[in-house]
């Protein structure tokens, strides 16, 4: 860790820094390394001098992410209080919209509401960040990231940076296949279209208060936990196995909406990974249908604690 120990950084480097700090459940152990980036520069210039065979784990908001409880052996690069630029830009092409990685999906969809652009009215139902949500095809109320993008700014090992197309990039349903030494997303360019007449807005602010609604919003939650299964929802499944309200510790399964697992003050990483481990077992049992989780897990289980 020689390289690390000496590279010069004008962000924020932390040892045994808890990620229960930076998730949205607020659970998980530390990671050896945490380092905020100033800046694009800084970013760039501190992946270069991480060792080819570091674990990194790139952090936007920590949401749709659980750390176990024994923490993550690596770096995490958190970009949300860093990359925040956030403009739209005139072209042969028209206009796109130019959001770099930490820039959070709710306020591109304020942005481009702000400016009258219409196609990421979508993005205000995403808890996370834009670099998030291009690792991941992130959607909601029937938009996707990825159709939206015109291109894309990945960050490679060794501090190499490429702007790839979207016809480059093989994606699907909340999947996306990216080059085996990239870390992470720095910027996409959105297409657009214009929203004169402010219908896009007004379907936006409908669908925002419907979340209000049915979903725990300002609850300790990572989002869906779940992938919906090809035409059906995983709501509903797990609604209909009688899985609301069900509790492991201090995690349990909302029930305002099934597909949502909150926390307590109590909760630790193994209860939410224990109780995500029972909704599927139960699912598949009554159901014979598969959840996938589209939360991802990551980090070491405590020691002396077997993970679920």
């Amino acid at each position: 860790m020689n390289a690390l120990a000496t590279a010069p950084v004008r962000g924020r480097l932390l040892r045994d820094e808890p990620l229960a700090r930076h998730t949205s459940w607020r659970v998980g152990g530390a990671a050896d390394r945490y380092f905020e980036p100033a800046d694009r520069d800084d970013l760039i210039a501190f992946v270069r001098a991480l060792p080819a065979d570091e674990a990194v784990l790139w952090l936007g908001l920590g949401s749709n992410l659980l750390v176990r409880d024994g923490g993550f052996r690596g770096t995490v690069i958190c970009l949300h209080n860093a990359l925040d630029e956030l403009r739209v830009e005139e072209g042969s092409e028209g206009r796109r919209l130019h959001a770099q990685a930490g820039v959070h999906c709710a306020r591109l969809a304020k942005f481009a509401e702000r400016e009258q652009l219409a196609g990421l009215g979508f993005m205000a139902g995403i808890p996370g960040t834009v670099g998030g949500a291009l690792a991941m095809n992130a959607g909601a109320w029937g938009g996707e990231t990825w159709p939206r993008v015109a291109e894309a700014e990945l960050l490679f090992r060794g501090g190499r940076t490429d702007w790839i197309a979207r016809d480059a990039v093989r994606y699907r349903y909340r999947y996306v296949e990216l080059p085996s030494d990239a870390l992470g997303f720095l910027a996409a360019r959105f297409e657009v279209e214009t929203d004169a007449d402010g219908e896009h807005a007004r379907y936006t602010r409908a669908s925002l208060a419907q979340r209000k609604a049915t979903q725990p919003v300002g609850k300790p939650s990572a989002g869906s936990t779940f992938r919906n299964p090809p035409g059906d929802h995983a709501a509903r499944l797990i609604e209909a196995c009688g899985l609301k309200g069900h509790r492991i510790g201090g995690a349990e399964v909302s029930t305002q909406h099934a597909n949502f697992i909150i926390t307590d003050a109590t909760a630790r990483a193994a209860d939410v990974e224990a109780l995500i481990a029972h909704i599927a077992l139960t699912v598949r049992a009554q159901t014979g249908i598969e959840l996938v989780t589209e939360v991802r897990i990551v980090g070491d289980a405590r020691s002396g604690e077997d993970a679920p």
